[in-house]
């Protein structure tokens, strides 16, 4: 069976969208539909790694929809990013997994970045001609990037990186990678620096693919740093702005998950009121039962909540305000919610929703990973409490 959106949301779901927004939502969905979601189970079940999606997102200008047309992107609103995302996600969230970590590395690029830095990298990247990651994460310093212990030592030529990075989302098939390494190790924050490293830089090694729950075909990888020399003009802007940088680009990573919650949850949500309507239990449709009722009731009210914090989020990153706390307060309620709304799709699928055959339970298996990766739940609530506190 394919899961895939159905473009029927309530106006109600989407608010501050002008129609252009509306309309790139509209074809972003066909494109979904008809060239993503026939391909996702395979994809799960083989654990195919689904970057082979990329000539075709470049070719329908998704690869550069987070970058402004100078550099070769699409240049639409954050508005129109956030529900292309969800469009992308409620077919494939494989695809958009790879897809949203292909963001942050051009993010980062295009935050921290030169104009020489900009046009050599961002071009390629938003026609889908090149792949991006972002190697932040490490085996001790997840959550916390201070932890962080891969280091850049100056040298005649730049720097040579030593390290080791974990759970790097597309780093095998990258053809380069936003490297975060600590250039001053007595600086704390301020001691963080950003490199764009192309694939073939001599010491970079990627190990195999890391078996996963979900999202099987958003494959993340172990990259090692093995004395890799640098240019001094790789480094993205000044040294020790990386940690800075990285959190501007988590900020728009968190929105981008939010957004994908959001589409696996209204995938499910779909599939559920279907089910319970051609589900025949008793001379009957399941339907008639008000448990059932009440169950796709709250589901549809976490969703709306979960869809509104996103906009807003998006809403403030469109006028250039700073928008942390509105990114986690998303990433947290999205990511909870879309945990709660598919479980609740499985008990109405029932046995059935257990089934691979039915798709719910990849849903399930995709949504989990959200609560945890680009600052965990726990994280988030440690962002919006001490925005409440300082």
């Amino acid at each position: 069976m394919t899961l895939s959106p159905a473009f029927d949301l309530p106006p109600s779901a989407t608010p501050f969208a002008s129609a252009d927004d509306i309309a790139v939502a509209a074809e972003v969905n066909r494109f979904a539909r008809e060239v993503l979601a026939p391909d996702s189970g395979r994809i799960d079940r083989e654990a195919v790694f689904s970057a082979f999606n990329m000539h075709a997102l470049g070719e329908m200008g998704l690869a550069g929809m987070n970058l402004p047309e100078r550099w070769g992107g699409a240049g639409v609103s954050p508005i129109a990013l956030y529900l292309s995302i969800e469009e992308v996600a409620g077919a494939c969230a494989s695809t958009c997994s790879m897809l949203t970590a292909h963001f942050l590395a051009t993010d980062a690029i295009l935050i921290g970045g030169s104009d020489e830095q900009k046009a050599h990298w961002l071009p390629d990247a938003a026609s889908g001609r090149t792949l991006g990651a972002f190697a932040l994460t490490e085996p001790a310093a997840g959550s916390n990037p201070a932890d962080m212990t891969t280091h850049a030592r100056r040298s005649a030529e730049g720097y040579v990186l030593s390290g080791l990075k974990h759970f790097i989302s597309n780093a095998g098939v990258a053809d380069f990678i936003v490297v975060f390494a600590v250039t001053d190790p007595h600086a704390a924050n301020r001691g963080m620096s950003a490199f764009i490293v192309p694939k073939d830089t001599p010491g970079l090694k990627v190990g195999p693919p890391e078996p996963t729950m979900g999202i099987r075909g958003g494959q993340i990888f172990e990259v090692t740093l093995d004395a890799v020399a640098v240019p001094e003009s790789a480094r993205l802007g000044p040294e020790g702005t990386g940690f800075k940088t990285a959190m501007k680009v988590l900020d728009n990573g968190r929105v981008e998950i939010a957004a994908t919650a959001t589409g696996i949850a209204r995938v499910a949500l779909g599939a559920s009121r279907d089910w319970m309507q051609e589900r025949k239990v008793g001379g009957g449709p399941i339907a008639r039962f008000q448990g059932l009722q009440w169950m796709l009731a709250d589901m549809a009210t976490d969703l709306e909540a979960a869809r509104l914090m996103g906009l807003n989020a998006a809403r403030i990153r469109a006028c250039g305000k700073r928008f942390s706390r509105e990114a986690s307060l998303a990433k947290l309620y999205a990511s909870e919610a879309v945990g709660r709304i598919t479980d609740k799709a499985l008990q109405i699928h029932g046995g059935y929703g257990f089934a691979t055959s039915t798709g719910i339970e990849r849903l399930v298996r995709d949504a989990r990973i959200l609560r945890i990766y680009e600052g965990s739940s726990e994280v988030q609530r440690n962002i919006i409490a001490g925005t409440m506190l300082a």
